[in-house]
């Protein structure tokens, strides 16, 4: 289709309208997948516990000894040189800085016994976002692409979307392809002149002129619909009107207005990466979207691990005891699995630098709502945080109950290039003692 030309341009500059060529491409790939979904009623979905999902991502590989499975026991070298609190569950304790969210702690899950084995970011990061090692042979899709593919859209607006950026090349569609990636939102909701690529138009053009160009696109349309008469034009048309239905709906833009909510609410937050990225996370779910991948924080701290934490931690903690209580006090909790995930742990003793490198045998994660018990830990890991010491949590089982909490089965069989059928995850099993 891209290289059908009329007189020296090509259809897909002709089918731009102004600055929106680029969202005629994404968010029309959106509205695609849902017409593929319109031939496969067949698939085996079940009602999960969960409609929604808020992935919040904290990359390059967050201590577990300095988060939520402190060592106070253990020796100097691998206790590191931070003081812990109390939480809201009897006897476990997280790092010192993490205060609001020890309030709140019996809303949650903590898992003390992720474990893979991958040491590289690129790698644990697929790893972790796809639920499969990574392979030189085929690109595995992310969770929220997988949701995408089997769920597709709802309330007209994206199924998956990332917050601010595509979070890694492994949260994207793999090879499911494009139709099934993130929209993205392309700036951060925290600054002051925060908006979202592809739904403002672009400058100088007004409505009236927007609706003219929308005309002339659907003109174009018919003329190579009628040139070719394919079902696929045709499809791409309707692909089409559905992306200017979005750029044009007041209800689908409001829901990525973070500035609309009151003061008060992005102050709870926190006015900062953390707190504005939750809060407009908070409001995606709230009006449609399926799965929202969000990432804060750079936590890869090879050196003076303590400062790092100390910098990192604050506007995490506030920001997410804030989006669990909110969605809690709205009652979406029960209906929206949030999860806190990172590439790998860090090792058991600290380095001569003062800080911790990479470590996949054990470390932790977080989930709360959309079915996930609430007010436990799950699993340990051994006296210096080295091992899992009872109830391991692989990857593939992490994804397979994810998935099964929002009614997709995990064993189903996409296709891959070439007609090759892949399990959405090999392997996994669901884990029904992280599920209430």
């Amino acid at each position: 289709m891209a290289g059908i030309e009329c007189g020296g341009t090509r259809r897909r500059e002709i089918l731009s309208v102004g600055g929106l060529g680029l969202l005629g491409l994404s968010l029309g790939d959106f509205f695609r997948a849902r017409s593929a979904r319109a031939d496969a009623k067949s698939f085996a979905h079940f009602d999960g516990t969960a409609k929604n999902v808020i992935q919040i991502w904290l990359p390059g590989g967050q201590a577990h000894q300095e988060t939520f499975d402190p060592k106070p026991l253990a020796p100097a070298e691998y206790r590191g040189d931070m003081g812990v609190i109390d939480t809201a569950l009897p006897g476990v304790q997280f790092n010192e800085r993490l205060v609001k969210t020890a309030a709140i702690a019996d809303r949650l899950t903590v898992v003390r016994s992720m474990t893979h084995g991958e040491a590289a970011h690129e790698r644990g990061r697929h790893n972790m976002f796809t639920g499969y090692r990574p392979s030189p042979a085929l690109t595995y899709p992310s969770f929220g692409a997988v949701v995408s593919h089997e769920l597709g859209p709802r309330r007209d607006l994206p199924p998956y979307v990332c917050i601010p950026n595509l979070v890694a090349p492994d949260a994207g569609a793999g090879y499911l392809g494009s139709a099934y990636g993130p929209f993205v939102i392309g700036s951060d909701p925290a600054d002051a002149k925060f908006t979202v690529r592809d739904l403002a138009l672009p400058g100088g053009v007004d409505a009236a002129r927007f609706a003219t160009r929308q005309r002339l696109r659907d003109a174009v349309g018919r003329h190579f619909e009628a040139l070719e008469s394919t079902d696929g034009v045709a499809a791409m048309d309707s692909f089409y009107q559905r992306a200017y239905s979005l750029v044009s709906s007041p209800e689908a833009r409001a829901a990525f207005d973070v500035q609309a909510e009151p003061d008060g609410v992005r102050d709870a937050y926190g006015r900062n990466a953390a707190g504005q990225r939750m809060l407009l996370a908070r409001r995606l779910v709230e009006a449609g979207v399926r799965f929202v991948t969000l990432s804060y924080g750079a936590w890869d701290m090879h050196r003076r691990i303590r400062d790092g934490i100390t910098a990192q931690i604050p506007p995490f903690d506030q920001a997410f005891a804030a989006l669990i209580g909110d969605l809690e006090r709205r009652g979406l909790l029960e209906s929206t699995l949030v999860m806190v995930t990172t590439e790998f742990g860090r090792t058991p003793k600290i380095n001569g630098d003062g800080g911790r490198d990479h470590w996949p045998k054990v470390f932790s994660v977080v989930l709360a709502g959309g079915g996930i018990r609430a007010g436990q830990v799950v699993g340990t890991s051994d006296a210096i945080g080295a091992e899992p010491q009872d109830a391991p949590l692989t990857v593939e089982d992490l994804a397979t109950t994810v998935y099964h909490c929002l009614g997709i089965v995990a064993d189903k069989e996409l296709m891959a290039p070439g007609n090759r059928p892949i399990e959405i995850v090999d392997g996994g099993k669901v884990r029904h003692d992280l599920l209430a």
